[in-house]
């Protein structure tokens, strides 16, 4: 049977031509990239060389990009640095944060004895930035805001050049989870009002096990991880040479060609969302689908009944992946804390498709046969 892909935003496959970067740093040049001798000074410049392209990709200073292992370490080290090093008492963020964030402010909070303050959710999923300046405006300590550029869920894209504003207007730290973002629109983060941004090779046909957290280099914070002096004395650890490098290749691959890739997966996702319209009556769209969203994403809620309850494990049956959220949370029972937060939200039965460049119109055409086999 064949097989069809509909969960890019949990993860992608690697591109063939960022393994065949890769391959060499696996055999032929494996050494410890912290030993002075050739096997480790080759790995060392790899690793430069690679933080010099992504920092250039993404607008921003080879000294502001730290590698670690996943988004999901970034956005900690983010946090923690604006808790422990930048003075942040008052947390301010969403209910639609990814856990990453979510799990690591109810952390920080409980240790640490903070304030921690939840935007309103607009009815199309957009944070309420009226209420992010109003919250801002009366907090009496420092304010940490966490808000993600786009939302894994439901794709709706923030407005990070306001909120940036407004962080700094009031002497705030910005943290934004970018995952969703790096490596399919451009940045250019150090114009930005951005504090710490995050990213993960696997979101963009990189590998698994790679990720960076951009630090604007007008802010001093101490390491997460301590032990050794790599990454600059950032993040103690012996580095994952061949991800780097990979982390670096999938960038350049997908900046090199995002004008067409990303024409290309608009086009998928603007089909499945007519045909979907047409052919199946009572479907709903979830979040700013059709407005300030990820081009690579469709959150659809089909009414609710006996067939649209078990239509993930029918499509699953039908060798078609797609996902009722996010990844990191399949395993929980409570749905999608981000379906649940928008008002009306969670009536339906919530499934995400999600796409990229190896996707295609025959299979988005697939699909549609089978939902309809399925309802």
């Amino acid at each position: 049977m064949t097989r069809i892909y509909f969960d890019n935003a949990a993860t992608t496959p690697v591109d063939p031509q960022v393994v065949e970067s890769m391959v060499p740093f696996l055999q032929t040049y494996f050494g410890n990239p912290s030993s002075i001798y050739s096997y480790g000074r080759e790995t060392r410049v790899a690793i430069e060389n690679a933080r010099k392209s992504v920092a250039q990709l993404l607008g921003a200073k080879p000294g502001e990009i730290i590698f670690t292992s996943c988004g999901t370490e970034s956005d900690n080290m983010a946090l923690w640095s604006a808790i422990e090093d930048l003075g942040c008492r008052h947390i301010i963020t969403s209910p639609i944060e990814h856990h990453a964030v979510l799990h690591t402010v109810q952390a920080l909070a409980k240790q640490r004895q903070l304030a921690v303050e939840f935007l309103r959710v607009l009815p199309d999923g957009h944070i309420d930035l009226t209420d992010l300046e109003r919250a801002l405006e009366s907090a009496t300590e420092r304010c940490l805001v966490s808000l993600m550029h786009a939302n894994n869920e439901i794709g709706n894209l923030l407005d990070i050049e306001a909120v940036g504003a407004l962080c700094e207007k009031y002497n705030a730290i910005f943290h934004s989870d970018t995952v969703q973002t790096v490596g399919h629109y451009p940045l250019a983060l150090s114009e930005t009002t951005i504090h710490f941004a995050t990213g993960a090779a696997h979101k963009f046909h990189g590998p698994k096990g790679i990720g960076m957290l951009y630090i604007d280099h007008k802010v001093s914070v101490s390491p997460f991880i301590h032990g050794g002096g790599q990454e600059r004395n950032m993040r103690a650890g012996t580095e994952n040479v061949s991800g780097i490098v990979g982390f670096a290749k999938a960038l350049e691959l997908a900046t090199s060609n995002l004008p067409q890739d990303q024409a290309h997966i608009q086009s998928l996702k603007d089909y499945l969302a007519a045909q979907l319209q047409t052919q199946i009556p009572g479907v709903q769209f979830n979040g700013d689908w059709n407005g300030a969203s990820l081009y690579t994403l469709l959150n659809v809620s089909f009414p609710r009944t006996p067939q649209s309850e078990m239509l993930l494990m029918g499509l699953d049956m039908q060798g078609i992946c797609a996902s009722a959220g996010s990844a990191c949370s399949s395993g929980a029972n409570q749905g999608s804390h981000v379906i649940n937060a928008l008002p009306n939200g969670n009536k339906g039965v919530p499934i995400r498709f999600s796409f990229s460049k190896f996707n295609t119109k025959e299979e988005v055409d697939h699909l549609l046969v089978k939902l309809k086999q399925l309802l």
